[in-house]
């Protein structure tokens, strides 16, 4: 698939490259993390609206989200998208800066752990903006920059094939993103209190606070 020109090659063919030959041992995170993803899980399940019926995940790799919710993956990465598609996920290969779905088509959009990869991070929200209807949910989640995990990760870039390229957002950043783009911001919820060394523990979902390694913002349309 030719990239968009609007993306930068240099960082794109990178990106998508880690992904591709290392998508096995990506998608290995979620089983040697388990109780951290399904924190993780648990707060993202807590934000789609329960009246969803189309949802599309953007960046959705190996579909440990999508193939809980019900959702179309869309991912430029050929190998995660072959793994997501073996758990029922329904694949589209695409980039979120020019997403291949129609206008004002979609219930919800889910953008996890996604924004930090992405080379024009407004240019994804503005896509989820386009594809959402009227009445549609946007759902991103990130690893706040200034949190324990955000700086854990950060200082162990060189360290991480998959963080090396990434760029954390806090989320007052991903606040004025949404703004600036359209949307109005209806519920912010956080996971992983603990740090990153720390044995993890089950959570629920609660108002985030800075020490929160996992923010999701849920926004409408304006």
């Amino acid at each position: 698939m030719p990239l968009p020109h609007r993306v930068r090659p240099e960082v794109v063919v990178t990106v998508f490259h880690i992904f591709n030959v290392l998508a096995e041992r990506y998608d290995k995170w979620y089983d040697r993390n388990w109780i951290t993803a399904l924190n993780e899980l648990r707060l993202v399940k807590a934000m789609v609206p329960s009246e969803k019926s189309i949802c599309v995940e953007v960046g959705g790799g190996t579909g440990f989200f999508a193939s809980r919710l019900g959702c179309i993956n869309v991912d430029p990465a050929e190998k995660v998208l072959v793994i997501s598609r073996r758990k029922g996920v329904d694949p589209v290969q695409g980039v979120g800066e020019f997403l291949p779905i129609r206008h004002n088509s979609v219930d919800v959009v889910l953008v996890i752990v996604t924004l930090c990869f992405a080379d024009e991070p407004a240019m994804l929200l503005t896509e989820s903006r386009r594809i959402l209807r009227d009445n549609g949910a946007l759902i991103v989640c990130i690893v706040p920059r200034n949190s324990p995990w955000g700086i854990y990760y950060t200082s162990r870039k060189d360290k991480s094939p998959f963080y090396r390229y990434a760029r954390f957002y806090t989320v007052l950043e991903l606040e004025k993103m949404l703004s600036d783009i359209g949307f109005i911001i209806i519920d912010e919820k956080g996971v992983l209190s603990y740090k990153p060394w720390e044995r993890p523990r089950y959570e629920s979902p609660t108002r985030p606070t800075q020490r929160h390694g996992f923010v999701c913002i849920k926004a409408t349309k304006r």
